[in-house]
């Protein structure tokens, strides 16, 4: 199955070709650096992290630009709430969205342009749209004017009269139009400004990501991304002066990722959202003032849950925030967690140590358990399949977990917990679980193993859990049932799950 790709502009899905062949340039639209970073902030960079890992699977060479806009109107005003400079905030917000990446395990952006960088590409790209008619300079602002392009609104697949009237759209006396949008606004006292044909000022934020986009990956992108909520305006007003600049097609694929909802607010709780109606959401957004900052999740959830929650319905669909649905995902990663333990027993390997394939090939199912391999294949044909149509991570999870159970299925029925040498079974789990690999890579899952989470490197714990293991033992063996059961309920209470095993008794937290 070839790949496709569901195109915003068209409304449908296409098979996916490039402007050089084997090769893709991505811009996804990063982040306005006033605040200190969301959750909703972090569905993008996961999505299209996926999206590369994936591209580089299957042969592409992949260039990905995330750009940051470090001068705006909500960092101007929010510097000065904070009695700092725009540039101090921007620097101080930046590093914090990074490390925030970091943590997600999203390690696929080669360039991150910040917006003061390109302020003279932005300026000639509005002389030129003013010496070809589809700009003006206006007391010191400059404006698109939308009239003159006539497929204006072909993203949205709205006439610009319905877009003026379903958006918020900056209001101007300077304007020609209500719909024109502001391609260089002139600088106010105190405000961050630049040198300009039509005077000092600061470029406004759609030009921004046309200038930097088109700079770094060329006049048409194979793939532009970013949130739903971006379609208008800005990625609308993006296409239509970047088109009337080049007279060429601005992007071929527009991907757009559905947002972050969260239960609407009935109120504060502790300075957090507090839960609405059943069945209520809303986005999540600084603007709205429900947003969770990401550093607050990763106090009390593993990145690799967070980030497993993002990437397990379709790109294309919202994804309800919550706890219950982050302890939800963490419960069922779990089961992956306690194959790592069971194969390291069983073949003396750490899962992270296998070296599965980064590059697509066949997987040959020779060995001596051919029905187990045949259904591991099967396995990973169906999730690459389902990568093949629209990156539908969302499916691909679901296959994870049917190919877990076929691991341990297998292991089981081969008993090789048992005690029993059988080298041709323990192989052909060894290739299993490279494909679990293999597959887990592409979404970015399991590439470092957790923070300790057996407590085996504390010596005195191990050692009072093993006498409480013994204890249970001898108890079970003399038919003292009662204190067997309690001491499994006690540990239990205390987050402590005990694991009756083939070869013995096992703990684990959680």
């Amino acid at each position: 199955m070839a790949l496709r790709v569901y195109n915003t502009l068209t409304q449908q899905k296409e098979p996916f070709q490039t402007m050089q062949p084997g090769k893709v340039g991505i811009y996804v639209c990063g982040p306005t650096v006033y605040k200190p970073s969301h959750v909703g902030h972090m569905v993008g960079p996961v999505i299209f992290d996926t999206v590369k890992r994936y591209l580089q699977y299957q042969g592409y060479q992949v260039t990905w630009v995330v750009n940051i806009t470090d001068v705006d109107d909500k960092l101007i005003v929010r510097a000065r709430e904070l009695n700092t400079t725009v540039k101090d905030l921007a620097e101080k917000m930046t590093a914090d969205y990074v490390d925030c990446l970091k943590k997600l395990n999203v390690t696929g952006i080669d360039l991150m342009p910040r917006a003061t960088e390109h302020i003279a590409g932005m300026i000639e790209m509005m002389q030129g749209l003013i010496d070809k008619g589809y700009a003006y300079p206006a007391g010191g602002d400059v404006y698109f004017d939308v009239t003159k392009d006539p497929d204006y609104g072909k993203l949205c697949n709205r006439d610009p009269e319905q877009l003026e009237a379903g958006a918020r759209i900056e209001v101007s006396d300077r304007k020609r139009n209500p719909g024109d949008f502001a391609l260089w606004k002139g600088a106010k006292p105190g405000e961050p400004k630049w040198d300009s044909p039509w005077g000092p000022g600061r470029p406004g934020w759609h030009i921004e990501c046309s200038a930097m986009s088109m700079k770094l990956l060329g006049k048409t992108l194979d793939i532009h991304g970013g949130g739903l909520d971006l379609q208008f305006p800005h990625h609308e007003n993006e296409l239509a002066q970047s088109e009337s600049y080049t007279d060429q097609p601005f992007a071929t694929y527009w991907m757009h990722n559905g947002l972050m909802r969260i239960r609407k607010q009935a109120g504060k709780v502790g300075g957090r959202p507090a839960a609405g109606a059943e069945g209520e959401t809303e986005k999540m957004g600084g603007s709205l003032n429900n947003a969770i900052n990401v550093a607050e999740v990763l106090a009390q959830h593993e990145a690799e849950t967070v980030r497993f929650l993002l990437l397990a319905t379709h790109y294309r669909s919202p994804i309800e925030w919550g706890d219950e649905r982050l302890q939800e995902v963490r419960r069922s990663l779990d089961g992956f967690y306690r194959f790592f333990e069971r194969y390291q027993r069983i073949t003396g390997q750490n899962f992270y140590d296998l070296a599965a394939p980064t590059k697509h090939a066949a997987f040959k199912e020779d060995g001596n358990n051919k029905e187990f391999l045949a259904q591991v294949s099967k396995h990973r044909g169906a999730f690459l399949e389902l990568m093949e149509d629209d990156f539908n991570t969302g499916g691909a999870t679901g296959t994870l977990y049917e190919l877990l159970t076929t691991l341990n299925r297998f292991a089981d029925t081969q008993q090789l917990e048992g005690g029993k040498t059988n080298e041709q079974a323990v192989c052909d789990l060894r290739r299993g679980a490279e494909v679990l690999r293999e597959l887990s890579q592409i979404l970015g899952l399991f590439h470092q193993p957790l923070a300790a989470r057996t407590g085996g490197n504390d010596q005195l714990v191990s050692g009072l859990m093993q006498l409480l293991i013994d204890l249970r033992a001898e108890a079970r063996k003399t038919k003292n049932f009662a204190l067997g059961d309690q001491i499994r309920k006690r540990l239990g209470e205390l987050n402590v799950t005990l694991e009756d095993r083939p070869g013995g008794t096992g703990w684990r937290i959680g």
